[in-house]
């Protein structure tokens, strides 16, 4: 593995001593640098002794940092390491073919768990790379665990040789590391007694476990298989026995510790927790808390009473509609302020799929074209791919544009976010 050169920032260290585009950092301190993980823990030290393959040569730098202030490099990406387990729910495989090929890759990498929050197994670790994580204090990770049963995880993860993850997590934990998972149940797989047992051999690893994300299974019209949707009789029954725990914790610790995400309580037609039960919301990007904090902050915002006169849409997926609804409805006292509100349901995935960050262009396209007057149209930043304006179809902001004749802005899905995007006038930028 080699640690290569991508970009020098200007006026920087790295830019003073002369480093370029392309030298290969080989050691910090006489520590071999294999990616980013290593240049961010042996560059802490403010004395460096660093050495650079160019080309054929090596060449040696000393130098002094004073404080935090960073060398100035950027590294050009390490090669992810992908999954070798062939899970039975697995979201990837369930994709249609056409799209963009980084959608299916499936990633096990530690590195991108610890730098990313990406949920790893651990099925897939060496003796080193375990070393490695609790040398270097690679913590938090984000771990899969789905079932503490051996025999019932080797059946989800389709992997007969899949290690015992109570060892793994006792490895790790014994050595300071903490550790955020989550349970993917599959009714009648790994719910009931299963799940039940699963969270009693957790919370164990309290406080190194910091946090156990309960969540459905997401499902595709793609999908194979007779795994079935978490329907509501399941959501109550699920709630009803994780609450258990969840009350056992809190008078033994003060934190919940184990959480569930928001779709169980969408679908047992249930009130959400308190939102101080979340502590400080390690798994929201998970769907743990999203749904209360977006309630929390559409009760406290405060409003405008009136704004120059804008025609805007909003949209989302059919399980966060009733949520964006009532909040368009505070809004809508606004004067000056007209606001539609879609909601978008996935024909490319199937109608299992209802979370808003997995809706399509074309999807968006049908449920709007022609069925409103509005200058402008908000677009949540979650459904474009991460710096880019693509959807997961490939339409981008451009076609939706042009398509639908008016100014698409793209916006924070928060409360504030969407104020904002309205409050900006829906104006194009420049």
């Amino acid at each position: 593995m080699h640690a290569s050169i991508s970009h020098i920032h200007e006026g920087t260290i790295a830019q003073e001593i002369g480093l370029e585009k392309g030298d290969i950092l080989v050691s910090l301190n006489g520590n071999p640098v294999r990616d980013v993980i290593d240049y961010m823990f042996y560059s802490k030290e403010s004395a460096i002794d660093l050495k650079i393959l160019r080309g054929k040569k090596t060449l040696s730098f000393k130098l002094k940092k004073k404080g935090d202030t960073p060398f100035g490099i950027e590294l050009k990406p390490f090669s992810t390491k992908t999954c070798r387990n062939k899970c039975i729910f697995c979201f990837v495989n369930q994709l249609p073919k056409g799209m963009r090929n980084s959608l299916y890759l499936k990633d096990d990498d530690y590195r991108m768990s610890f730098l990313f929050g990406n949920y790893i197994t651990l099925s897939n670790l060496s003796a080193k790379e375990i070393q490695r994580i609790i040398e270097q204090k690679l913590s938090p990770i984000y771990v899969s665990v789905h079932s503490t049963n051996i025999d019932t995880r080797r059946k989800m993860l389709g992997n007969p040789k899949a290690p015992d993850i109570l060892k793994d997590l006792h490895e790790l934990t014994s050595n300071k590391i903490r550790i955020h998972v989550q349970i993917v149940v599959c009714p009648g797989i790994n719910d009931g007694e299963d799940l039940s047992n699963s969270i009693k051999e957790l919370q164990k690893f309290y406080p190194y476990i910091a946090s156990i994300a309960v969540v459905p299974v997401g499902l595709t019209r793609h999908k194979k298989g007779s795994i079935r949707s978490v329907e509501k009789e399941d959501a109550i029954k699920i709630i009803e026995a994780v609450n258990k725990f969840r009350e056992r914790c809190k008078r033994r610790h003060g934190d919940p510790v184990v959480h569930l995400a928001d779709e169980f309580y969408i679908k047992a037609e249930l009130p959400f927790p308190m939102i101080k039960d979340y502590g400080d919301l390690p798994q929201i990007e998970n769907g743990v808390g999203l749904v209360p904090v977006f309630l929390q902050y559409s009760k406290k915002i405060k409003l405008p009473k009136k704004i120059e006169a804008v025609k805007a849409a909003v949209f989302t997926g059919t399980s966060f509609m009733p949520y964006l609804e009532e909040f368009a409805r505070k809004l809508n006292t606004i004067e000056g302020l007209s606001l539609d509100v879609f909601k978008v349901e996935n024909k490319y995935f199937g109608p299992t799929v209802t979370v808003a960050g997995l809706l399509t262009g074309k999807d968006i396209l049908r449920t709007i074209l022609g069925k409103t007057k509005a200058d402008c149209l908000l677009v949540p930043n979650v459904m474009l791919k991460e710096g880019s304006d693509m959807f997961l179809d490939n339409v981008t902001l451009k076609d939706l544009e042009e398509s639908l004749g008016m100014h698409v802005k793209v916006i924070e899905p928060t409360p504030d976010g969407i104020l904002k995007g309205i409050t900006d006038g829906c104006k194009r930028e420049d």
